[in-house]
């Protein structure tokens, strides 16, 4: 079975993103000496600064840009070497 592109690459955009306003809540509730959520997300998305609207907002988009990435870099990697090594389809 083939993956479709478009469908993994929201799928994964979706799920980054929803990682992403995950790992904010748990910055805002656990405390910050707790955890570093802050220096973690500031490492790992470029320009996104800690408690900012548009540094979630650019937060959010780089998250789900991220995960797009991974779709469109993965699905075409799969499909190739599932026609490959993959089991081949009975006529």
């Amino acid at each position: 079975m083939l993956l479709n592109i478009k469908v993994v690459s929201w799928s994964l955009g979706l799920f980054t993103s929803f990682t992403f306003l995950l790992c904010v809540l748990y910055g805002l509730v656990v405390p910050q000496k707790l955890h570093g959520m802050s220096y973690v997300l500031e490492s790992i998305l470029p320009a996104f600064r800690w408690l900012t609207f548009s540094g979630f907002i650019l937060g959010l988009v780089e998250s789900f840009l991220y995960g797009v990435y991974a779709g469109i870099v993965f699905v075409p990697i799969y499909n190739f070497v599932n026609r490959k090594l993959g089991p081949k389809e009975v006529e």
